[in-house]
This record gives structure tokens, sequence and C-alpha cells, in this order.
């Protein structure tokens, strides 16, 4: 049995970490910085870390978030947003990233995958598929937080993307995605059993239950979680944000939603090893 990764995913606005629903309606939680400490003293497996914006602005912004993190955490830091070229890849790189997230750019220049694999090396090159469910029940890629139609089958181009050099596929089912009612399991157990590269899942997580059964009923690696353990480290943590940046309501507020079951990293993996299921404690 192989061992499975819990990676939890930091999305980024400006100076904060911020989390929506359907990766839009973002509220501002806090530092990133604050974060990723919490989670990698927690046993995080690895940090995933998304420039929400960067689609705006045509550029990945998190140089400085990356290069400051990296001198202190020590497991895979994947990076994504806004990287549309070699030169884009290899900035983040240097940075501190370990990994790159592509989507936007494979899917306008899908030669960009075979490039960047050659040159990085298969291992660095993630793709990232947004899929919202069709009316006829058909799976579409989404870019631009799952706001831009792009017409391409997830589960034809989950396969080119295989074919065309890319590491591991990072599948979020934005209909799911911040609601806590669960993971999309026939998205997810589709794109794995089509592909032979690692897959990760992203989008529907509530609780430990829901997680467990991703991995019991679907071959996939790893999951990227956010809301989920989110809400609980932002008890935990002392916040420092910016009167002048994003929506701070949430955060002064309090609340939770009901749909969730906040947890943290190391007591979900001993809840995912008591269901029988191989992980690093």
């Amino acid at each position: 049995m192989k061992a499975i990764r819990i990676i939890p995913r930091l999305d980024i606005k400006g100076p904060n970490l911020v989390k929506g629903i359907h990766l839009e309606g973002l509220r501002v939680l806090g530092k990133p910085s604050q974060f990723a400490s919490y989670y990698y003293q927690s046993g995080a497996d690895e940090l995933f870390f998304q420039d929400v914006v960067a689609s705006l602005y045509e550029r990945n912004s998190l140089h400085h978030i990356i290069s400051e993190t990296a001198k202190s955490i020590f497991i895979p830091i994947t990076v994504g947003g806004g990287l549309r070229s070699i030169d884009d890849i290899r900035e983040v790189l240097r940075a501190g990233a370990d990994k790159v997230c592509l989507n936007t750019a494979a899917l306008n220049n899908p030669g960009l995958i075979k490039k960047a694999a050659r040159i990085f090396g298969s291992s660095t090159i993630v793709i990232a598929i947004e899929a919202i469910k069709e009316q006829d029940n058909t799976y579409k890629a989404y870019t631009d937080n799952g706001r831009e139609y792009t017409g391409k089958d997830v589960f034809e181009w989950a396969q080119m993307v295989e074919e065309l050099g890319a590491g591991e596929i990072v599948i979020t089912s934005v209909d799911k995605e911040g609601t806590g009612e669960g993971f999309d399991l026939s998205l997810i157990d589709g794109i794995a059993k089509l592909v032979n590269i690692p897959v990760i899942a992203h989008g529907g997580a509530g609780n430990s239950n829901h997680v467990s059964e991703v991995f019991k009923k679907t071959d996939i690696s790893a999951i990227c979680l956010g809301s989920m353990l989110h809400y609980d480290a932002v008890k935990r943590i002392t916040h420092e944000t910016s009167d002048e940046e994003g929506n701070l309501e949430f955060l002064r507020s309090g609340r939770n939603f009901h749909t969730f079951s906040p947890t943290d990293i190391n007591t979900l993996k001993h809840s995912l090893s008591d269901f029988g299921l191989q992980i690093r404690l």
C-alpha cells in the first residue's frame, strides 16, 4: 500500500491567506507565513501556494512569500497561479519552490508542459484541472478560479497532460470546493483510473470521514485541503492582517461554517491511520 499525503492549500491574495466557496467570495483568514509554519509543525507532507489573482496581472506575485517560507520549512512546496512561460517557472523555482502548478498556460499552450518537463523534470510539473459538471453530466475544464469556460473535456485533458510529461494532476471540483459537502468521487475516481501519474484531490472535504472515503474509494495519492484545516488553524494563530487589504468580516466575527468539522493535521493523520491507511505520522 502506498503512503498517502496531506497537503494544505494556501490561496493567496495580496499579502493575505484567503478562502472562498466555489473559488469565489474570498475571505481573509490571516498571514500565509503563519499558517505555513503552523501546518509544517503540525505534520503537513507538502504545502501548496496558489496566487488567486495572478490571472488579473498575468504574473505570479508569491516570490517573496515563497523565499521566506523556504528558509524555515523543509517539505516540498508547490506554487501555482500566473505562470505562463519557462522563465516564469524558473523564477519561482529559484525563489524556493520545489514544484510548479500550471492551468491556464497549459490549456492555452499544451506544448509548454512538454517543454517544462524536459527542462525541469516531470516531477516538477503539476497540472491543475478545475472541473465543473455540466447539465449533460459531462465535466469541462475551466480556468481563472472556475470562471472561464474552455470547452475541454476533463478526462481527455487529463490523459493528454500525462502524455505530455506532467508529473502530477490536481483535480478540483469547483462545484464542491469550499462547501464541506464531500468530494466528487465520480470525478476523482474517473481521473485516477485514466492516468498512471499521481492524482491529488481537491475540493469538498468537510470532515475526516470525507477524507478517508476518498482515499478508500479512489486510487489517489494525496489530497489538498483548505477550509477544513484553515477553520481550525485560524483559532490557534495570533493574526496580523492589514485593515486595508480584503474582506476581514469573517475573521473578525469568529464565526465558522456548520458544514465543516475543522481539524488539525496531526489529528487527521491519526484518524486516517486508524482507518488502516498508510500515512506519515
